[in-house]
């Protein structure tokens, strides 16, 4: 049977990401990296990473039927049928605390 794990290569360095930046562009995010101590690659992943997940997560508006309005508020009116898992999720502390 053939080895379908990937290169030992290929899992540690990850994929490419192919970005062209002006010189003066270049030149700040350098600066920025160097000041925190990282690399151009680490500075530039962290903060695309933070903007995506900042992204995802600030999307608040979304249009639905009427049906689907109907059916979506039922479900917010609805009480929280108690389950282990509304339990751990309600006792478990944000990660941000």
């Amino acid at each position: 049977m053939a080895n379908t794990e990937p290169h030992e290569d290929k899992v540690s360095r990850g994929e490419t990401i192919n970005l062209r930046a002006s010189a003066e562009q270049k030149a700040l995010i350098d600066r920025a990296a160097a000041r925190l101590g990282k690399s151009r690659t680490e500075f530039m992943l962290d903060a695309a990473r933070k903007a995506a997940v900042n992204t995802l997560l600030d999307q608040r508006m979304f249009l639905l039927d009427d049906a689907a309005y109907e059916k979506f508020t039922a479900c917010l009116d609805a009480p929280a049928r108690p389950t282990k898992a509304l339990g751990k999720l309600l006792t478990t502390p944000a990660p941000w605390d």
